[in-house]
C-alpha cells in the first residue's frame, strides 16, 4: 500500500510556507516605487537597499543548514519564524531610508533562516517513498503565495495608496504562519555530540558546487526581472498595474509544470526535468528583453514560470540526492544560498545598469548570464550529477 503523501505534518509545512512567501512577497515587488515615492530613492539606491536583504538571507541560509542539521529543528523553526514576523514591525516604524534599509536588511536572516528550516521539517515528515514526488509540491505553497501576493498587494495599493496596510497584512499572515508550524509534531532527533572538527562542507555541499553556480546564473536573471518588473512596466510600457498579472502569469506558469513535471520526477527523470526547464526558462528572459511591449512583458512571464517550475524542484532533488542524509539541512541550505547570491547579484548589478544604461541593458545582462548558467548544466552539471548520486 502506497504511504500518504499529505500527512496532517507535511500539510502543515506547506500552509506556513504559504504564509511565509506571502507575507514576504506582499511587500516586495512594490518596495522599488514605495523607497522612489516616499524617499525619493534613485535607482542604484533602490538596489543597494534591497540588496542588503539578499545578503543576510544568504549568509543566514549559509549556516542555518548546519544549524537545523545540529540542533532540534523544531525550535530552530519557531525562534526564526518568531522572528520573521516581527520585523515586519520595522517597516510600519522606519521614518527614513536608513532606517528602513537596516530593517530591511536584517530583515534577510529570520527569512532565510525560516525558509531553511521549514523547508527541512517538510522533508523530514514526508514519507521516504513519496520524498521526491513531495518535494515539487511543495514547492507549489510558494508559487501560489507569490501568484497572489503580487496582485493582491498592487491591488490593494491602487485603491488605497498606503503602504503601511501592506505591511500590516503582512504581519498578520506570517502570525498565522507561526501558529500553523506551532502545532507540528516533529519526529523525535536524537542529538549526538559532533566530534568531527567544523569543515566547509558543513556549511555547504560541496559535491553540489557545479549546480550551485549554474543555480546563481539563473536566479540573476530572476532577481533583475522580479525586482524591476514594476517600475519598468509603469515607466517604460505605461502598464501601471501590469506587474500583479505578470506574477499571476509567472506563477500560474510555474504551477502547471510543477503538476506536470511531478510525474517525470516520480520516475527519476530529475536531470532531464532540470534541462528541459532551463531551456525553456531562457527563452523566456529572451522574449522579455527582446520584445519590449505587451506582448514580450506578459508572454515572457508565463514562459519564464514553465521553465522555472520545472528547473527548482528538479535541482532540489538534485542537491538532496547528493548529500548523505544527515545532511539534509546543508543541501537545502546550499541550493537556497545559490539562488539568494544570484538574486541579490541580480538585484544590484541590474539597478546599475538600469540608472546607466537602461532596463533594457539590465534586461540583456540579465539574459546573458542565463545562457552562461545553461551551458554549465548542459556540459558539466548534467553528468556531474548522475554520476555522483547516492540515491
Amino acid at each position: 500500500m502506497e504511504e500518504k503523501l499529505w500527512n496532517a505534518n507535511y500539510l502543515k509545512t506547506w500552509v506556513a510556507n504559504f504564509m511565509i512567501f506571502f507575507s514576504f512577497y506582499l511587500v516586495t515587488p512594490l518596495l522599488p516605487i514605495y523607497l522612489h515615492d516616499t524617499f525619493a530613492a534613485d535607482k542604484d539606491t533602490v538596489g543597494m537597499v534591497l540588496f542588503g536583504y539578499a545578503v543576510l538571507a544568504l549568509l543566514s541560509r549559509l549556516f542555518s543548514g548546519y544549524i537545523v542539521d545540529r540542533f532540534k529543528r523544531k525550535t530552530v523553526l519557531m525562534i526564526s519564524f518568531f522572528l520573521f514576523t516581527l520585523f515586519f514591525v520595522g517597516y510600519i516604524v522606519a521614518g527614513s531610508l536608513l532606517l528602513f534599509a537596516l530593517v530591511r536588511t536584517f530583515h534577510g536572516a529570520p527569512f532565510g533562516t525560516a525558509t531553511v528550516a521549514n523547508n527541512t521539517m517538510a522533508i523530514d515528515v514526508l514519507p521516504s517513498s513519496r520524498r521526491t514526488e513531495g518535494i515539487g509540491y511543495y514547492g507549489l505553497s510558494n508559487n501560489i503565495a507569490t501568484a497572489i501576493s503580487p496582485s493582491l498587494a498592487i491591488w490593494i495599493y491602487h485603491v488605497t495608496h498606503n503602504f503601511e496596510i501592506l505591511f500590516w497584512i503582512s504581519m498578520v499572515v506570517a502570525v498565522v504562519g507561526l501558529l500553523v508550524d506551532a502545532t507540528i509534531k516533529a519526529p523525535r532527533k536524537e542529538l549526538k555530540k559532533d566530534a568531527q572538527p567544523l569543515s566547509l562542507d558543513r556549511f555547504f555541499l560541496i559535491k553540489g558546487t557545479g549546480a550551485a553556480l549554474t543555480i546563481v546564473c539563473f536566479s540573476f536573471s530572476y532577481g533583475i526581472v522580479s525586482t524591476y518588473v514594476a517600475i519598468y512596466g509603469q515607466e517604460q510600457l505605461g502598464i501601471s498595474a501590469g506587474a500583479g498579472i505578470f506574477f499571476l502569469l509567472i506563477s500560474l506558469g510555474l504551477i502547471l509544470s510543477r503538476l506536470q513535471g511531478n510525474k517525470a520526477l516520480r520516475e527519476g527523470k530529475i536531470s532531464y526535468n532540470a534541462g528541459l526547464g532551463i531551456s525553456v526558462s531562457l527563452c523566456g528572459y529572451l522574449l522579455f528583453a527582446a520584445v519590449p511591449n505587451v506582448f514580450g512583458y506578459y508572454g515572457a512571464a508565463l514562459i519564464i514560470g514553465l521553465g522555472n517550475g520545472h528547473m527548482y524542484p528538479a535541482y532540489q532533488n538534485m542537491f538532496i540526492n547528493l548529500a548523505p542524509h544527515t545532511q539534509r539541512g546543508t543541501a537545502n541550505s546550499s541550493i537556497l544560498v545559490s539562488w539568494d547570491l544570484g538574486v541579490g547579484l541580480g538585484i544590484l548589478l541590474g539597478g546599475v545598469c538600469a540608472e546607466h544604461w537602461g532596463y533594457s541593458a539590465a534586461f540583456w545582462v540579465g539574459w546573458v548570464v542565463n545562457m552562461i548558467g545553461f551551458v554549465g548544466f548542459w556540459c558539466y552539471v548534467r553528468n556531474h550529477y548522475e554520476r555522483n548520486k547516492l540515491r
